[in-house]
Formats: C-alpha cells, sequence, structure tokens
C-alpha cells in the first residue's frame, strides 16, 4: 500500500514560503547558528548536550531532512558524521553553501522534498528532521521514506510541533493562547492564512505512523522553554507559535526518538540514484 502525499501545489506552496523565509531569517540567523560550537533544538534552544538524543556520531551515515541552512548537519559532520543534508527550498540550500565556503565545512547538499528522497535504500544509519520534515511533509509519506533510506536498527531523530500548541494557535496566526481552538483530527492538515500547509499529528497518530513503518519508539521528550532560556539563542519571536510564559506552562514541541526494527525483514522499496 503507498503512503499518501502531499498534493504537489501544496508543496510548492511550501517551498515559495521556505525561499521567503530565508530572506527574513535563515540568510541572517541561520549564518549566525553555524558560528556556534553547540547545537540546539527548537524555539527556546534546549541545548543537545542537556537532552543527548543523538549520541556518538562519527563515522556514521546521516541524512539532514529538511535542513534548512543545514546547521544541525554541520555540527553533525564536525563530530565525524559523513552527511547528505536535503531541502525544498533552493533559496535555504544556497545560505548553507555560503556556511560551508566561510567555515570550510564540506558535506553533500541537495534539493528535494522529505517525500521524495533521491537516496538509495539503506544508506543511512540516522535521520535527523529539526522541524524541516515533520510538520511540511504527509506524515506516513515522509517516515516511510525515513525507514526506506535506513538501515535495519537504524535511528530516527526528529522535532515538531506539540499538538497542543497546535491546537491553541489561533487560525490568523501569532503565540498559542489558552484554549483550544481546533480538535484533533483538524490538525492532520493545517492551513494557514498566508502561511504554508502543515501536518501536525497527534502523539497517538505518530506512533501508528512510526509502528506501520517499522520503527520501535525510544523517547518522545516535551520540550518546554528552558529555565535558563536565552532569547539570543531562539527563534521563537519569528516564528511567533509561543511565547516564553506559555512554553514555560506547557510543552511547545516534541522531539522524538526511534529506532528501524531490523526483525521486521521490511521491503528495501525502490532504489533511487
Amino acid at each position: 500500500m503507498m503512503s499518501p502525499m502531499t498534493r504537489p501545489e501544496d508543496l510548492l506552496h511550501n517551498r515559495a514560503l521556505w525561499d521567503l523565509v530565508n530572506e527574513q531569517f535563515s540568510g541572517s540567523d541561520g549564518l549566525e547558528l553555524w558560528r556556534r560550537d553547540d547545537i540546539v533544538w527548537g524555539l527556546f534552544a534546549t541545548p543537545e548536550s542537556q537532552v543527548q538524543v543523538l549520541g556518538e556520531v562519527a563515522g556514521l551515515d546521516v541524512v539532514e531532512l529538511g535542513c534548512g541552512a543545514a546547521h544541525v548537519s554541520a555540527w553533525l559532520a564536525r563530530r565525524g558524521a559523513r552527511v547528505v543534508a536535503i531541502d525544498q527550498s533552493g533559496a535555504q540550500l544556497a545560505t548553507g553553501r555560503a556556511a560551508q565556503a566561510e567555515h570550510g565545512v564540506r558535506f553533500t547538499l541537495l534539493q528535494a522534498d522529505a517525500e521524495h528522497v533521491p537516496l538509495a535504500a539503506g544508506c543511512a544509519d540516522l535521520v535527523v528532521s529539526e522541524h524541516g520534515a515533520p510538520a511540511w511533509c504527509e506524515p506516513d509519506a515522509w517516515i516511510g521514506e525515513a525507514a526506506r533510506i535506513l538501515r535495519p536498527g537504524g535511528r530516527l531523530v526528529f522535532l515538531t510541533n506539540s499538538p497542543l500548541s497546535a491546537m491553541c494557535v489561533p487560525a490568523e496566526g501569532g503565540p498559542a493562547g489558552t484554549h483550544l481552538l481546533r480538535g484533533p483530527d483538524d490538525l492532520r492538515e493545517v492551513r494557514w492564512p498566508g502561511g504554508g500547509v502543515e501536518h501536525h499529528p497527534g502523539h497517538g497518530e505518530w506512533i501508528r505512523v512510526l509502528g506501520a513503518h517499522g520503527f520501535v519508539v525510544e523517547a518522545l521528550l516535551e520540550l518546554h522553554a528552558p529555565a535558563d532560556h536565552d532569547p539570543a539563542r531562539a527563534a521563537a519571536d519569528f516564528y511567533g507559535i509561543a511565547d516564553l510564559a506559555w512554553a514555560r506552562r506547557w510543552p511547545a514541541e516534541d522531539l522524538w526518538t526511534a529506532r528501524l526494527d531490523g526483525s521486521t525483514g521490511r521491503a528495501a522499496g525502490p532504489r533511487r540514484a
């Protein structure tokens, strides 16, 4: 059974949106992220040193889906991983190439969406996505691609908006409030006025999708704003999904880790060059 796919016109719409975001945010702040010694997760800059979800990456083949300006891939490459970074936005990849030239960190950058990954089956030990694929691609489609390119026993680590934050963001945009404005069924496809087309399934649906593609969930970390939150290190003000007070009270984002079960005997799927 084939996974559903996001409509081509929606993928093009999201690509145009992220080209614009690159002009407004990634072109400057994306380069700043390259200059840091560590990486942080999400809107409120939770340090990897705190959550430790990536582990030792030296010698691993890693694919980042929805890499943006690719600062996560740069961090992985500096630690000895062999990295392929993929994004649908040519503008964001151009920012990443400029950062590669500035910092002398080289890895492959490819333009594609996470529902159609132009890599061979079984090529990766680790797949990572920090907001890049989970919200912007149909869950069954991109999780299926992650499973296809991972080797048995490989890991998937991804960050996305919490269902609660998605239920509480007003239709016109702006930070989440204290009232539920949409139900779980409304989160499967959210069309923001003037914005993108997003997908925010609930926890049960994420578990179903991951299990259907052969993943075993290792952990779900519900991220709040850290007590020592530093606004200079975070992107919360730009994206406006939740403010600091809200994110200290409720989880704004979910950080998932899962492993591809090597005993499932899953078919490798079609090879892509």
